[in-house]
């Protein structure tokens, strides 16, 4: 369907190229009263279908159509066929040679970018698999303990010591099935074949499911809200964009050290919906700044007593999403204190 689509697209491309040639060079035979020009400029045009549509076949037909286009209306006898001429054979040859020639490079460096696309994916993946394995060893170890412990000491540990280490299961528990749920949304995007399917979603609604998640994760943490009083849908994967939304605030409250202050903004800038998640807490270490969506921190990064870090495959998996959803995400340290983190997503609907 999708190449059935774009081949459509690159007929009227075309098709509308070659009008508004022709009609141009009427106009320079008219005003100028000269013809030596019109070739070179169909050869523009074809060169220019070339590089614009997919394969060969729309570069070659505009080859054709302007060797009949000038023959018919640009060379003599005028307004009549005359084929077997040696223009017209000539510029049969020179257009067809344009038109190959480029789409050859087109296809050439289309072929690169979709290598080079394929070798970026396969590092996020390395790095992905890197931070988890990395990520998963502290809880898992953890649980290990806590289960040992209470397994080989039931009878001699207190009742409340049992619940100790119960509950640090528990919390270990519900951090590795957020883990899981992030690589799940990753694999659901992570993939050529898979496309995100985006439906209208109401702002204010994403935002309500959107804090009642977080409070059951995070209930200590208040959310101050700034968003739009207008009505307003946004296409999305409303899942994905939760998702997304959780990680960063579950990033600011586990790492933004000395926060008093977490704001979830949403504001409306040229047809895109800007999402931004604002802090007062110690801001962006410089050295994690340019890999903060690498999907890797590093393990020189781990924090000095062991805890658990998943910033960065919970980054990973935001940086993922939203470029999925053809958006941009960033970071930075504001002026007064504390990092914001933003992105955008379109408001115009682009399912295909």
């Amino acid at each position: 369907m999708k190449k059935h689509k774009q081949l459509i697209l690159d007929g009227i491309f075309t098709i509308i190229t070659l009008i508004l040639l022709f009609a141009v060079n009427l106009i320079i035979e008219i005003v100028f009263d000269t013809r030596t020009l019109i070739p070179m400029i169909f050869v523009l045009g074809v060169f220019l279908v070339s590089l614009k549509t997919q394969g060969y076949f729309w570069g070659i037909t505009a080859s054709f159509l302007s060797v009949l286009a000038v023959n018919y209306a640009f060379t003599f006898p005028y307004y009549a066929f005359d084929l077997i001429s040696p223009e017209c054979i000539f510029s049969a040859v020179v257009m067809m040679i344009v038109a190959v020639m480029t789409g050859a490079l087109t296809t050439q460096l289309k072929a690169q970018e979709k290598i080079k696309a394929e070798s970026e994916m396969e590092r996020m993946r390395a790095n992905l698999l890197r931070a988890v394995s990395h990520d998963l060893r502290t809880p898992l170890t953890s649980i290990y303990g806590s289960t040992s412990a209470v397994i080989e000491n039931y009878e001699t540990l207190s009742r409340e010591q049992n619940l100790k280490l119960l509950g640090d299961v528990q919390k270990d528990s519900q951090w590795l099935i957020h883990m899981v749920e992030n690589l799940l949304s990753v694999t659901r995007i992570d993939s050529n074949k898979v496309r995100v399917s985006k439906t209208p979603v109401v702002l204010e609604e994403l935002i309500d499911s959107v804090l009642v998640k977080f409070k059951k994760r995070c209930p200590e943490q208040e959310i101050v809200v700034e968003i739009p009083d207008d009505f307003i849908s946004i296409p999305m994967d409303p899942i994905l964009i939760e998702q997304v939304l959780l990680n960063i605030l579950e990033n600011a409250v586990y790492h933004a050290i000395g926060m008093t202050e977490l704001i979830l903004q949403v504001e409306i800038k040229e047809n895109k919906a800007v999402f931004s998640v604002l802090d007062n807490g110690c801001g962006i270490p410089a050295d994690r700044k340019d890999k903060l969506f690498s999907g890797y921190i590093g393990r020189s990064d781990a924090p000095a007593d062991g805890s658990r870090n998943n910033m960065g495959i919970g980054l990973s998996v935001c940086s993922t999403i939203v470029k999925a959803h053809g958006g941009e995400i960033h970071a930075k340290n504001r002026e007064e204190g504390g990092s914001i983190f933003y992105f955008t997503l379109g408001l115009e609907d682009m399912n295909e």
